[in-house]
């Protein structure tokens, strides 16, 4: 090595040490106790104790996924405007009014399976605005991670496998009723032309 670039090496490794310790320096000053939470004005940085510690978190973040399915009416708009298809509904049509909403709505759709899979979720929040019943809601959480991916589907429908099967007959017999009355009565008597 000539003297020449050993003085230039020894230079730059000089000007690199200065410069990590003077942000040494100053993230020891901006040090602040650990029971308190607070970021600074200035834009420096300070280490939280997750999670014994947290940020404070937007009113109006994107986390995780809820359905308040007692309100839900099986629109099926939310799957359809889902741009990663995470959204899985089965709906069974009933006769007549199950029930109502909290905000008035009448429901005439029973809920056989709503699913989503937040492993596919994007976040979005487009399921969200399109829901007239306002039951698809983003909840606060943010940290629920989990050993296996396939707990990340999440099912918000109450009705178990004897509950879909009579709904489906029940549905079908309404169908057929109907069907049957609308049946044109059939003449024996011979038409002319």
């Amino acid at each position: 090595m000539r003297p020449k670039n050993l003085f230039q090496h020894i230079q730059s490794l000089w000007n690199a040490l200065q410069l990590t310790g003077s942000h040494l320096y100053q993230s020891i000053r901006s040090a602040v106790p650990k029971n308190r939470v607070t970021l600074h004005q200035d834009g420096s940085t300070i280490t939280l104790q997750y999670p014994h510690e947290k940020l404070p978190i937007p009113d109006r973040g994107r986390y995780k996924l809820h359905n308040a399915i007692e309100d839900c009416i099986v629109c099926d708009k939310c799957a359809k405007i889902c741009p990663v298809d995470c959204i899985e509904i089965e709906a069974i049509p009933a006769p007549d009014v199950i029930g109502t909403t909290s905000n008035g709505m009448k429901k005439r759709i029973h809920a056989a399976k709503f699913d989503i899979d937040l492993a596919k979720c994007c976040f979005c929040g487009l399921c969200t605005t399109v829901c007239p019943t306002d039951c698809l809601t983003m909840t606060s959480e943010y940290d629920f991670s989990v050993f296996d991916v396939l707990e990340h589907k999440i099912s918000f429908a109450e009705m178990n496998e004897q509950e879909i099967i009579e709904k489906k007959q029940i549905w079908a017999e309404h169908l057929a009723h109907k069907n049957e009355a609308a049946k044109p009565e059939i003449s024996n008597e011979p038409t002319y032309n």
